[in-house]
């Protein structure tokens, strides 16, 4: 009933909005049904390197490099972006035709809860402020960065992540 009810607000939603869909494979609780559904009405797909593994040998595509999935998945289903954060080796932004990359900041780790969230949050936001790629994808790594700083999810961010 919650993923009929699901689809009947995506399906609902105008074409021009923001349906991101953070995969978060866990344990068993998910099928390549329930997948294919989320990405062909998803427009932004937020996947960690792990998850892109097993994405790519439930869809019949183990033998590509990361990169090559990535762009197979983005045309594939039609996406306006595909975000990839691959921990301490950086994130990529893809859209068509156009890579960004970010390395990982060195900072001291006090608890990563929160830190993905805070990525796809402030990524989103800056997009919709009207950001290029490359700067929403700067200040979404930097944000996340911070949040791994502090001590649980939600810290009080600093004025200059604000901006």
């Amino acid at each position: 009933m919650s993923r009929e009810t699901i689809h009947k607000f995506l399906d609902a939603t105008p074409a021009d909005c923001m349906k991101i869909f953070d995969i978060n494979l866990r344990q068993q609780f998910y099928t390549q049904e329930v997948i294919r559904e989320s990405l062909q009405r998803c427009n932004v797909l937020k996947i960690n390197d792990e998850e892109l593994v097993l994405i790519g040998r439930m869809f019949g595509y183990p033998g590509l490099d990361m990169e090559n999935k990535c762009w197979l998945i983005l045309g594939k289903y039609n996406l306006d972006m595909l975000v990839l954060t691959c921990g301490t080796n950086g994130s990529y932004v893809f859209t068509p035709g156009v890579m960004s990359f970010q390395q990982t900041p060195k900072v001291q780790v006090a608890d990563t809860v929160g830190a993905g969230d805070s990525f796809t949050g402030s990524f989103c936001a800056s997009i919709l402020n009207g950001k290029p790629v490359p700067e929403a994808h700067k200040k979404a790594v930097e944000v996340s960065a911070f949040v791994c700083t502090q001590n649980g999810a939600m810290p009080t961010l600093p004025a200059e992540l604000l901006k």
